[in-house]
């Protein structure tokens, strides 16, 4: 873990005054108070509170601060020296305003697109702040490179995309430094939202893989900010992800916002994956919505393309600056039908892959040559090094091959055009070209066939612009060839879809894409553009900011505070009833009563869930007898294993209870002979059940199967994660099918698939101590019952009746204790197995020192002594 060769780094700003977040503790140990209104944090230290006459913050409302590694400005520097800036149109974080409410405030966060001379940074700043309402990161130089050029495009970037650096002459490796300065540039950006933002009311919505830590920084300093994040590139899967050594610190980051969205379905459910192969969390799908439950937040997972701003294009489209500029292409590709590629100069882009299919178009049909030409635009590439030149010359390379065999005088097969071009130049290419071709073997959401497709709908003057009359417009049609391995694919079902590495099928559909039928250019044309047009930037916007909302309506109902150091820095978030279980809060009502029933689970809550021999060791034998002695105790263990291990496991602890079978057999201490719940079962169920669990553990590696006298047991906790709970899912559907008219019961439970009679429960061993204890006169007046998983949640359920139904006495003191941050019927929590340790430790203790006789006290007199 290298998080920790970094708590200096999140320790930087001198504004952060309630770093150890630790809660107050008043009036009653153990107990958190309710939250300060007047401070960010809650339940604990209040935050300070920043919004001075000095700060650029402006008045408590509800405002959107957009952070991006780059402002949506640009810049440009007159010949006197002087700056001037303007609104970069085609930059996405400045169109995704059309998407927020009428009103509403838009701050902006991010470096510029020019360096800046320290000297001139301040008044920079002032300027952009109060003209443009953007807060700009000036990065030093040095760690510019590092953190935009190092780490982000020549580590981060490939690696998203598949690439992994396997040698030093293929990709760039890790390196320590260049991940040292994308956190130390993540906590600038992080220095500069703070500095305007209202934690109470705006929300921050950060973006891309640039910024993918500055969430811990955020969350670490506003415990309740309603933080976003969305992610424009690709996520790889598990296979790939888990090669970065700093994975688990970014997975944590991003579990630091409220809302996290992807493209596409197939990016989310990688990030699910690695969260639940790394982190062990496992995600819920409730009415349509995905989150993740991290320490008592609850994460939501947004899945919706990026659209593009139709209002732009359209402007640019009846432009006459663009006709003029249709005009001019129609007459230079005369007769000619053209083929299109737009594309960033990326290793990623798959240009030569497409013009080494074009030439097999033009070898394979000879009819098309000097008929079909492929036009492709390069944009300039964003960063620069050694694989951006290599992808250059390859490109060259197949263009000029291709180019000398089937070019002529009047005829070049394949057009390169490398100059920079305006976007209204792009949409007078668009117009003319009869099908656009995007063949990236790996990318993340390419808006290029979504803007083509607007182009080909056309306007009044690009139609006269292309020779149609005023009153009879060209038909709308439009062909898309689309790489399978892009975010934008599974949005154009009418597209030609293709895998970029078989260049031949990129041939054919080529060839498909000219040989087309009008009718059916328009019918496809016409399905993307109706999406398109609904599901522009606007509504992209509109979705995952009314989706941030929602997810961040339940912070003020919640009290939260930090734990962790360093890059794990996470808050915990709990609902007002359920809190953590002191030692001292409990070891005062210990003391206060005389009759006390406690119930503790086994596996996961007395033994940790990862030790591969769950024999008891011999301090919780110690700790167990020690409860034990104390004649005012009556300690159970209530477990879903066999009575012969637990028998055998407790053999020393004599005056110990024991319900093994999850209550099935019980016995009152190591002398008692075990009873059966009572309950009149037919097990020949079993015969049923067995040869289908050991069909399933025959196909499942790592899998078992548990044999009880009331039960069965299907474990996969050894099995790959996520096939052994499809084949859990799989199972628990087969048992439930053919067991349908058995009196059994059929539980998922943590990692098993079991099978038992019905009526057997851990809720109904509960009930049936607490009444023996009431028919002997000694009715519980303390009753502690720890458990972690789902059957334990059956004695919960049980607790909480019989305080309702008045079984226990008013004045009992119940503490129902769950093992885990995690939704419970259980009023109180403890983190791990090491806590329920010491929490009996404590009460063992109290017991003991009552235990002890006192000595005589001896009162000693020196009078006559002298």
């Amino acid at each position: 873990m290298l998080s920790r060769s970094y708590f200096n780094l999140l320790n930087l700003d001198d504004c952060t005054t309630d770093r150890t977040r630790i809660p107050r503790v008043i009036s009653m140990p153990g107990i958190i108070p309710d939250y300060d209104t007047a401070g960010g944090g809650g339940g604990g230290i209040p935050e300070s509170d920043s919004s001075s006459s000095s700060s650029p913050r402006a008045a408590a409302q509800e405002r959107r601060v957009i952070v991006a590694n780059q402002l949506p400005l640009k810049a440009t520097r007159s010949e006197d020296s002087s700056w001037s800036f303007d609104w970069d149109k085609e930059a996405l974080v400045l169109q995704l305003r059309d998407g927020f409410p009428s009103g509403a405030d838009v701050i902006y966060v991010g470096c510029l697109p020019a360096e800046i001379p320290p000297s001139e940074q301040d008044e920079v700043a002032q300027l952009l702040l109060e003209k443009f309402k953007c807060v700009p990161t000036f990065l030093p130089i040095d760690l510019l490179n590092k953190f935009y050029h190092g780490f982000c495009k020549h580590y981060l970037w490939p690696l998203f995309h598949y690439m992994l650096p396997l040698t030093p002459n293929h990709g760039v490796r890790f390196d320590k430094a260049a991940w040292q300065a994308y956190v130390s540039a993540n906590k600038i950006f992080a220095d500069k939202v703070m500095e305007v933002i209202n934690p109470d009311e705006d929300f921050v919505w950060v973006h891309d893989y640039h910024l993918m830590i500055l969430p811990t920084f955020l969350r670490k300093r506003y415990h309740r900010v309603k933080l976003g994040f969305f992610l424009h590139s690709l996520f790889p899967s598990s296979e790939i992800y888990r090669t970065l050594p700093v994975r688990e610190e970014i997975l944590r980051a991003l579990l630091n916002c409220d809302l996290i969205g992807f493209q596409t379905f197939d990016y989310a459910r990688h990030f699910l994956s690695c969260c639940s192969r790394m982190l062990g969390l496992e995600y819920q799908s409730k009415r349509g919505y995905i989150g993740l439950d991290y320490y008592g937040r609850t994460v939501g997972i947004k899945i919706l393309p990026v659209g593009i701003h139709m209002g732009q294009i359209r402007s640019v489209m009846s432009s006459s600056e663009t006709a003029n500029k249709v005009r001019e292409l129609r007459r230079k590709y005369d007769g000619k039908t053209v083929l299109l590629g737009v594309d960033d100069m990326d290793m990623f882009k798959g240009i030569s892959l497409k013009f080494m299919a074009f030439g097999i178009l033009l070898d394979e049909n000879p009819t098309y040559r000097g008929k079909v030409v492929l036009v492709q635009i390069m944009n300039p590439p964003r960063s620069s090094g050694k694989d951006i030149q290599e992808v250059e010359s390859e490109i060259n390379r197949v263009a000029n091959e291709i180019n000398r065999k089937h070019g002529k005088p009047d005829y070049l097969p394949i057009v390169c055009v490398n100059a920079p071009m305006s976007f209204q130049e792009k949409v007078a290419y668009f117009a003319i070209s009869e099908c656009v071709v995007v063949n990236a073997v790996r990318d993340g959401m390419n808006l290029i066939p979504y803007k083509y497709t607007v182009s080909r709908q056309g306007s009044p003057e690009l139609d006269e612009a292309l020779g149609f009359g005023k009153n009879s417009g060209p038909p709308k049609k439009s062909v898309i060839i689309v790489s399978e391995f892009i975010g934008c694919s599974p949005s154009l079902s009418g597209a030609i879809r293709v895998n970029p590495w078989d260049i031949n099928s990129v041939a054919d559909a080529m060839v498909s894409g000219i040989t087309m039928s009008d009718s059916e250019k328009e019918l496809r044309h016409d399905k993307h553009y109706k999406y398109i047009a609904s599901h522009d930037v606007a509504y992209w916007a509109k979705s995952f900011d009314q989706d941030l909302e929602r997810a961040c309506g339940e912070h003020y109902s919640k009290r939260c505070w930090g734990i962790g150091f360093g890059l794990n820095s996470r808050v915990v978030a709990l609902g007002p009833n359920f809190r953590k279980l002191s030692v001292e809060h409990i070891v005062s009502a210990y003391k206060e009563t005389r009759s006390r029933l406690i119930l503790l689970d086994y596996d996961g809550t007395m033994m940790p869930p990862d030790l591969v021999d769950k024999s008891p060791s011999g301090e919780v034998i110690s700790l167990l007898n020690s409860l034990c002695n104390d004649p005012k105790n009556v300690v159970f263990i209530v477990s879903g294993r066999g009575k012969d291990s637990l028998g055998k496991w407790f053999s020393q602890c004599e005056k110990l209870g024991l319900s093994a079978e999850h209550g099935y057999f019980t016995r009152w201490s190591g002398n008692s002979e075990w009873e059966s719940c009572g309950l009149a079962v037919d097990l020949d169920w079993k015969k049923i059940v067995l040869p289908v669990m050991e069909h399933y553990t025959e196909a499942t590696d790592g899998s078992s199967i548990e044999h009880k006298e009331s039960a069965l047991v299907w474990h996969h906790q050894e099995a790959d994660l996520d096939f052994g709970s499809w084949q859990a899912k799989e199972l628990l559907d087969h048992l439930e099918s053919v067991l349908a008219n058995d009196p059994v019961v059929v539980k998922n439970g943590q990692q098993i698939v079991e099978v038992k009679p019905q009526g057997v429960s851990k809720g109904g061993v509960v009930k049936k101590i607490m009444e023996t204890m009431r028919n002997t006169g000694k009715g519980a007046d303390f009753v502690l019952c720890i458990g972690d998983d789902r059957s334990d949640e059956e004695m919960f359920e049980a607790i909480a009746s019989s305080v309702a139904d008045r079984s226990l006495p008013e004045t009992a003191e119940v503490f129902a204790c769950t093992v885990g941050q995690k939704p419970s019927m259980a009023k109180y929590y403890l983190d791990d197995t090491f806590e329920v340790i010491k929490m009996l430790q404590g009460i063992s203790a109290a017991s003991s020192a009552k235990l002890i006789p006192k000595e005589p006290q001896h009162r000693v007199s020196f009078e006559g002594s002298v």
